[in-house]
């Protein structure tokens, strides 16, 4: 890959710079990626700048995690890196835009989270004629020349997922339940695989009455694709519902609520562990949510995009593969963690991934002292 030959050549000015000034440190120069003292930093560490291209905002994580923290790692790692940060807003072309600006700017890096998997590999190319790295982050972008991808495995998030709502329906003696799947943004690489893996626990075990693809995973879209379902199958026909992520499950509870569904008694799944869908979970009208590790993914990312920059090596922490239909891609693939009722305070909470003065706050303060949360 491009980044060996980066490599090779930034070990050789390394060496060069080194020769004129052996106090050249810090930074750029530390091995282990640490920052250093301020006062002294490599060439090649000094100014380096990051790229962090996000797809969207109608998704919390993206702004409210996803973001922070990768830029708190990043100047942990390196005090004087600096991280061009854009959102697409679900706009394919507006994120070719920007990273087109980003490698204008002096981008040495892009980390790429895809609104178009497939549409992103012409950014990968456009970084590729510059010498440019691209870790592919959250999303696979598909049939491009990536360096690395760091996110989690989404077959088994889609069966985390529906392993949890095949119980809670089973315990309600439900064994042949009728569910409807509303699943993610086609244009998401991992959208396919979260449906393949509910799928593979719920076929043969539950009756899908409708399906549906939701486009920009779009909370609204969501909400009219359960209004469809419940007028085409009759509310009454619902047992549960399937739902890829916390904002299109707010969407699906909001329509089941309207047509006289309760959701405390109809379980409706979703993902990200957003505020709003773990205080649905503690309340009793949304059964489940999934925990990426969202700070861990944002460190290794970082661990990974700053000795880039800086033309060097990045550790060996890309210990699996993933195939992108043009190769295998050196992966960083982080657990999930199944999130109900009875884990919050011990998973999200406990983590600092969502803060209790933000979960407990109006009428969801009872809920969170019923589940021990101060």
């Amino acid at each position: 890959m491009s980044r060996t030959k980066s490599a090779r050549a930034a070990t050789g000015l390394l060496a060069a710079a080194a020769v004129l000034a052996l106090a050249a440190a810090g930074c750029g120069s530390d091995d282990n990626g640490s920052s250093g003292d301020s006062g002294s930093s490599s060439g090649s560490g000094k100014g380096a700048k990051i790229a962090f291209l996000l797809p969207e905002n109608k998704t919390a994580r993206y702004e409210a995690n996803d973001k922070p923290e990768f830029i708190k790692h990043v100047k942990e790692l390196c005090a004087n890196c600096e991280v061009i940060y854009e959102n697409a807003q679900q706009d394919p072309a507006k994120q070719q835009q920007q990273a087109e600006a980003a490698l204008t700017n002096g981008a040495k890096v892009l980390v790429l989270d895809a609104v178009d998997v497939k549409a992103a590999a012409g950014i990968v190319a456009r970084a590729k004629q510059s010498n440019v790295p691209v870790v592919s982050y959250g999303r696979l972008v598909s049939n491009a020349d990536l360096d690395y991808y760091v996110s989690i495995d989404p077959f088994k998030v889609g069966q985390q997922q529906a392993q949890v709502l095949l119980d809670a329906l089973d315990k309600q003696g439900k064994s042949n339940a009728n569910v409807v799947m509303i699943n993610g943004s086609p244009t998401d690489s991992n959208s396919a695989p979260y449906k393949k893996g509910a799928h593979s626990i719920l076929d043969g075990k539950v009756k899908i009455l409708k399906e549906y693809d939701t486009a920009d995973w779009s909370p609204d879209k969501a909400q009219q694709e359960m209004e469809q379902a419940i007028t085409a199958v009759g509310k009454d026909k619902i047992d549960g519902v399937y739902v890829a992520n916390d904002g299109m499950a707010g969407g699906a509870i909001a329509a089941m609520k309207s047509a006289g569904i309760d959701p405390a008694t109809h379980p409706v799944t979703g993902q990200d562990a957003e505020v709003t869908g773990v205080q649905r979970i503690l309340e009793g009208t949304q059964l489940m949510t999934v925990y990426q590790p969202i700070p861990k993914i944002a460190a290794a990312s970082a661990e990974l995009a700053v000795p880039l920059a800086q033309g060097k090596q990045p550790p060996d922490i890309a210990k699996e593969k993933t195939n992108n239909g043009k190769e295998d891609v050196p992966s960083v693939l982080l657990p999930t963690v199944a999130i109900t009722k009875g884990n919050v305070k011990d998973t999200v909470v406990k983590d600092g991934f969502v803060k209790p003065a933000e979960l407990c706050r109006g009428q969801y303060a009872k809920a969170c002292a019923d589940a021990g949360i101060a």
